[in-house]
């Protein structure tokens, strides 16, 4: 278990827990540690070098195996990458030629001739049934043969370990840091605080656990210790009935209840009971998921537990045999009746709900007076709403200064997007003006003295983490919305996976647009050469794990936007597949090496999600010529099978055009704020950093920095929301 959080901390915050053992002269194993770490991109802090330098040999050895792993990993280099053709992106047929070539060999072949020929007659080439096609021809070791080795150069990418404390330290912080997020954890953060909860759940509880689904899990590693749960709401204690059934906490899905033991249905009925007998009202919460709940009352019997009536009661309103107003429905009411006023005097009481509705409210007010009303009521509630609420809100607001018809980009809570025109009557300028000094008043007020303000350029532009769900882990990941420079001659895509029990077949594209977003052309299987870019060739089975890699001159990439793409052409999808990731790499014209190498990766991201189709991020041209990465993290539903860019072009332009019309609150508008305040904010130019404390923002940690600082980067941003 230690091994395991010591490797959750290298990979949220590339922090290595103090390594501790008896003294010595680790010297020897520590450099090579950090020579094998920098041919993947990493390397070791100074602090660090010199930590594991004064162990004995013995103790650095395997914190150097498990260290050198768990970053291969995370850069993508745990996996061979081979690719179909053995000499790419040099020698990369026309396509017509290479499909030519496999049906001479298949006409070759005594065993393939006859179906081949079969087909042939009835007008059919299939490709999938030619021998050569889809599948390796050489070993990996064939094609590294026939690749230079890489020439360094200065553009590449180079990750710093620090050296972390002792190791209970880092994992109580972690956990801490998990538990105590304003944001909505992935699920793999999920899954990351699920581990330490079952360690550290019995100990000190975090300051505050504002996220309901983080309550959950930590409520199941409690019950499991023997602590009282903490509960104060209905949902709460359905949330634990998932957690304690092996099901997600985020009620999105159907969830199949297990058969629980005694002990945990008493924890159950009673917590609920205690809930609800403090707060009737809070019975109108239980419409919203009836039917999970009628599916638990199945597995709890709370008719034969008479001593705990208000819990009973609970299912009664799943049942429908108890009614209960619910809150929103009194809202609708007053609504429905032209009050607007009155509908936001409601809402007041539940302020997260009220800044929610803003929109619907405003536009409900059938005059000044009643949306004035809304605004003085925004201005009351605004303290006892999150500050993730408020960013998001802000975000809504800017968005509406758009005109009627234009797009509308709506996402779902599984990350499957969609675009149509915005139907929508506008804002009044002026009311929405007056809301947006209302958010930004209150964010500015929240803001904690940060001391002097040390921020990396190219971190103003990245947004704030709104939610971590739908977003993959990995290296390089940074936020929804966020803008990233490219910088370098050539760009080049990848995508792994390794299939689980039946034949499956991604499909690594790229699709390029013009500034009307109309095709100007793509790179994929159908069309392997195009605008001095090459793919590597089709994979069409991964029982072992395939790859494919387009590579592009960005100088000859036609057109203003390019977006790379995933499809599943057949087989299972992201969430079934045993393994799979997507990323990019940068290089300078001159660099030779292997299709993939790991100190070139400036982003690989695991594939999940429910579509058949993903958009993780998109790539701009702008005026000036050079290009930017937008991030996405994006589905589309697709087909069952038979995904490929020539079907989806229409819909993908559709969604690009939303995408980046759609502004997020990044980490610039905060610093805004805090300068606002009088705070001494300064942009790092990247020499030395101030000898005293500061609040340090960018992508990486710097070295040098004064012990007592405090450092934000995109493993830790969601720290730098207001509270």
């Amino acid at each position: 278990m230690r091994t395991a959080f010591e490797q959750m901390a290298v990979r949220h915050a590339f922090r290595l827990p103090a390594p501790t053992g008896p003294a010595g002269d680790g010297s020897a194993p520590a450099r090579q540690l950090d020579s094998a770490l920098l041919s993947v991109g990493f390397t070791l802090s100074g602090e660090l070098l010199r930590h594991l330098s004064g162990l004995a040999p013995e103790v650095v050895l395997p914190v150097a195996r498990r260290t050198l792993d768990t970053v291969r990993e995370l850069v993508g280099d745990h996996v061979r990458h081979n690719v179909y053709f053995k000499a790419f992106p040099d020698g990369v047929p026309e396509t017509v030629e290479f499909w030519h070539r496999c049906l001479m060999k298949a006409l070759d072949d005594e065993r393939a001739r006859p179906g081949v020929v079969a087909r042939l007659r009835d007008g059919v080439l299939d490709l999938l049934t030619l021998p050569s096609y889809g599948r390796y021809q050489h070993t990996y070791e064939e094609m590294l043969a026939v690749h230079d080795e890489l020439i360094a150069a200065a553009g590449d990418r180079v990750t710093v370990l620090h050296l972390g404390g002792p190791p209970e330290e880092e994992t109580t912080a972690l956990y801490r840091s998990l538990a105590g997020s304003r944001t909505p954890l992935g699920e793999d953060g999920l899954e990351d605080l699920r581990l330490l909860a079952r360690h550290c759940a019995a100990g000190p509880e975090p300051e505050a656990i504002p996220l309901r689904e983080n309550r959950a899990v930590l409520n199941a590693a409690r019950v499991a210790a023997g602590v009282h749960p903490l509960l104060d709401t209905v949902t709460d204690v359905l949330r634990l009935a998932c957690a304690l059934s092996g099901a997600p906490v985020t009620l999105e899905q159907p969830v199949r209840f297990r058969s629980l033991p005694r002990a945990q249905r008493r924890v159950l009925l009673a917590g609920l009971d205690a809930v609800v007998a403090a707060a009737p009202a809070k019975l109108a919460d239980v419409r919203r998921h009836r039917e999970a709940w009628k599916r638990l009352g199945e597995r709890l019997h709370p008719h034969e537990h008479p001593r705990w009536p208000h819990a009973a009661a609970v299912f009664e309103v799943a049942r429908g045999e108890r009614r209960a107003t619910s809150f929103d429905g009194r809202v609708d009411e007053l609504l429905a009746a032209g009050d607007a006023a009155g509908a936001a005097r409601l809402l007041e009481a539940a302020p997260g709900r009220l800044f929610r509705a803003l929109d619907r409210l405003v536009l409900a007010a059938p005059d000044e007076a009643g949306r004035e009303a809304v605004r003085a009521a925004a201005e009351r509630a605004a303290p006892q709403v999150s500050g993730r609420v408020l960013l998001s809100v802000r975000g809504h607001l800017a968005a509406r200064a758009g005109r009627f018809g234009e797009q509308r980009l709506f996402l779902n809570r599984s990350g499957r997007a969609w675009v149509t025109p915005d139907t929508r009557p506008g804002l009044p300028a002026d009311v929405r003006d007056g809301l947006v000094r209302v958010v930004d008043d209150e964010l500015r007020r929240r803001l904690p003295d940060a001391g002097p303000v040390l921020v990396e350029p190219a971190f103003l532009d990245v947004a704030l983490p709104l939610s971590g769900k739908n977003v993959s882990p990995g290296l390089g990941v940074l936020p929804r919305g966020s803008v990233s420079a490219v910088e370098g001659g050539l760009l080049r895509f990848f995508v792994h996976w390794r299939q689980a029990r039946r034949t499956t077949d991604f499909d690594l594209s790229a699709l390029m647009l013009d500034e009307e977003y109309r095709t100007v052309s793509w790179l994929d299987w159908t069309a392997l050469t195009a605008v001095g870019g090459a793919h590597s060739g089709d994979v069409t089975e991964a029982p072992h794990g395939a790859s494919e890699f387009i590579d592009l001159r960005l100088d000859a990439v036609q057109g203003a936007f390019l977006v790379p793409m995933v499809h599943v052409y057949s087989g299972e999808g992201f969430e079934e597949v045993a393994e799979s990731f997507f990323g990019f790499m940068l290089r300078d014209a001159e660099q030779a090496g292997r299709p993939f190498e790991p100190r070139t990766v400036r982003m690989k991201s695991e594939l999940r999600g429910p579509g058949r189709v993903a958009l993780p991020l998109v790539f701009v041209r702008g005026e000036d010529g050079v290009w930017h990465a937008r991030w996405t993290h994006l589905h589309l539903r697709g087909t069952p099978s038979h995904n490929q860019v020539s079907e989806h072009q229409v819909s993908v332009a559709t969604l690009v055009r939303g995408v980046v019309a759609r502004r997020q609150p990044t980490v610039g508008h905060l610093t805004g704020l805090m300068a606002d305040n009088g705070v001494s904010v300064t942009l790092w130019d990247g020499g030395a950093v101030p000898d005293g404390p500061v609040t340090f923002l960018g992508l990486q940690r710097p070295e040098g920095l004064h012990p007592e600082s405090r450092v934000i980067t995109p493993e830790n941003l969601r720290g730098l929301i207001p509270d």
